[in-house]
Parts: structure tokens; C-alpha cells; sequence
């Protein structure tokens, strides 16, 4: 079975990978030292995403694909392990959707209504729009506003018009995009994908010079109401925690804003050697896996600080809010 290649997004970069096509499902495989295999876009796939796994891997494991581990989940909401292969356990934050008002009444805490409120009182308004060339050109405002987010450096910063509108147009055929207006200026967007009854949240970003309107929350709070109108049973935002950083701002924000942590069964199956070893000596989740947690603080302020001062004195510059 020969390999092809696909072209996939690893953080915010597009990437030209090799790939191959097994029983109707793309699996790609991407890592400098250790190859992983996994199914291409895996959490926005419809239907079952391996009818039989044994099979699967013996098929992968006969194909020209080049990889090391094959890592494949069960389905957020599948939590009993089904597979004796060696497992680990992934998480999704979730809002489960009973209703919007079950949703603002009991799990967010008084200071997100507020902020909620806030945002409308001081002239956010969010509704449904279409993805149009006027849309993509607010987008691309929103990410060039500044090179550094969450303490990293900002990887949608600095694209272009065309390479903006690519990758903000994929499951166009079921994906819905918000946007949290201020006097008729974009000022922070949300694209949903419906995967059968959930909606995930693909991204979701807003203006920092606009942060004290608090549109962020505005977009998740009408990202719970379209839910419950379309008949989601769940509202999912990407994972509640991010390798071992179980305090970070984005896990806080998660939380204040009614998510849950979801755990749910990943699996990862040797196909080399190598692949064997790295397994054993825990790097098949790269060498921030073998970080201790109470470590993870700590470097994260670190890279935060690394990149303020990097960006500080690069030339032409632009300063963050």
C-alpha cells in the first residue's frame, strides 16, 4: 500500500506530510525523532472512526507509511476502554447541553455572567455571519493585532489574506462562524464544526484592545445558546488541560466559563523498534512529557518571558497588549 501526502496544520503552520488511506480513513504521520501516526483530523471525523483495530494496524503496519506509534482515541464520550493496547488518558473541555439557562444559572460563576453582561452593555453584539472575503479580512486583523499569545509566540500572526481564508474554510459543510461585533468592527470570531450532536469549538479568538468588552465570553455564551437550538448534546472547546499545565490561564478560563473535564481512553501502538523504546522511556509525548508537573509553572513563565523580550527586540517590533 503506497504512501501519499496531505497537507496538515501542526501549530498554526501547514505542513506537507505523508499519508495513507486505510478503510476510508487518512492517517498521517508527523515528528522529527519519533514518527506518530494518527488519523487526520480524528476529534471532527463522523461514524465510527475504527471498525476493527486489529485489522486497521496490520493494514498500517503493511503500508508504505513510514511511522513509529500509531496513537488513535475512542470517542470523547466512549470512556470505557475498549482495546487492551497501551493506553494513556486525553481529556476534551465539555459543556454538557441541558440548556442555556441551566448553563448561566448554575455552572458559571457570578464574574462570567457579569462579563457576559458587560460585553452588551458596552456595545458587543454577536451573531451567526457568513464566511465572505469581509469576514476573512476581520480575521486576519484579529490575528496580526500581535505577534504573542498565551505566552508564546503568536503562530497565525503575520499570514496573508489567501492563506487566512484557506485555512478558516475547511467542513465549511457544517461549520457555523460567530462574530462579537463592536460599532460594525470585528473584533473576535468563533468557528463551530458539528461532529453528529456535538459542536466543537474550532477556534475562537478576540482583539486584546477590545478585552475589557470581554467578547470572548459573549462568543461562548452564543456558541451555548446556537447549541441548544440545533439539539447538540455537547459543546466541546478543544482539551481542558494542555500536556501537565493543569494551572494554566487557558484551563482557568475554560473553567470560569462552565467547561468540564472530559477523560477519555487514547491508545498508542508500537510499529517498530524504536517505536518499542520510545514507549518504554515515555517520549512518544515529547520531551515536555517527561516534565514533571509541578515543573510546568515554572517553564511556561519562563517561554512567556523568552518571547516577550525576543519580540521586544526584533526590529519593527509591535507592542502587545
Amino acid at each position: 500500500m503506497k504512501h501519499d501526502s496531505v497537507q496538515i496544520s501542526v501549530n498554526g503552520s501547514q505542513r506537507v506530510v505523508p499519508a495513507v488511506c486505510i478503510e476510508g480513513r487518512t492517517v498521517v504521520a508527523a515528528g522529527k525523532y519519533v514518527k506518530i501516526a494518527a488519523i487526520k483530523d480524528e476529534d471532527l471525523l463522523e461514524g465510527i472512526l475504527i471498525d476493527n483495530a486489529d485489522l486497521f494496524i496490520s493494514k498500517l503496519k503493511l503500508s508504505e507509511l513510514k511511522a513509529d506509534i500509531f496513537s488513535f482515541s475512542q470517542k470523547p464520550f466512549e470512556t470505557h476502554p475498549r482495546y487492551q493496547y497501551y493506553m494513556e488518558w486525553d481529556n476534551a473541555a465539555v459543556i454538557p447541553i441541558k440548556s442555556a439557562a441551566e448553563w448561566w444559572e448554575k455552572r458559571l460563576p457570578q464574574e462570567t455572567r457579569r462579563n457576559v453582561r458587560r460585553g452588551a452593555k458596552l456595545g458587543i453584539a454577536v451573531r451567526s455571519v457568513e464566511f465572505d472575503d469581509g469576514f476573512v479580512q476581520g480575521i486576519l486583523d484579529i490575528y496580526n493585532e500581535t505577534p504573542i499569545r498565551q505566552g508564546r509566540a503568536f503562530w497565525h500572526y503575520g499570514k496573508d489574506f489567501n492563506t487566512v481564508k484557506k485555512e478558516n474554510s475547511t467542513y465549511l459543510d457544517r461549520s457555523e462562524f460567530l462574530g462579537a461585533y463592536y460599532e460594525n468592527e470585528l473584533v473576535g470570531f468563533a468557528k463551530i464544526v458539528y461532529v453528529e450532536r456535538t459542536a466543537s469549538l474550532m477556534q475562537i479568538l478576540s482583539k486584546n484592545a477590545h478585552s475589557d468588552k470581554r467578547p470572548t465570553n459573549a462568543l461562548i455564551a452564543k456558541a451555548v445558546e446556537i447549541s441548544e437550538q440545533r439539539g447538540m448534546s455537547h459543546l466541546i472547546y478543544c482539551k481542558y488541560v494542555y500536556g501537565k499545565n493543569a494551572k494554566s490561564d487557558l484551563t482557568e478560563f475554560k473553567r470560569r466559563n462552565g467547561f468540564e473535564q472530559l477523560l477519555y481512553p487514547r491508545y498508542y501502538v508500537p510499529l517498530t523498534i524504536k517505536g518499542r523504546l520510545a514507549l518504554r522511556l515515555k517520549l512518544h509525548n515529547g520531551i515536555g512529557g517527561l516534565v514533571p508537573s509541578r515543573f510546568w509553572p515554572v517553564l511556561m513563565n519562563a517561554r512567556a518571558k523568552f518571547f516577550e523580550i525576543a519580540i521586544r527586540r526584533k526590529p519593527g517590533a509591535v507592542r502587545t497588549a
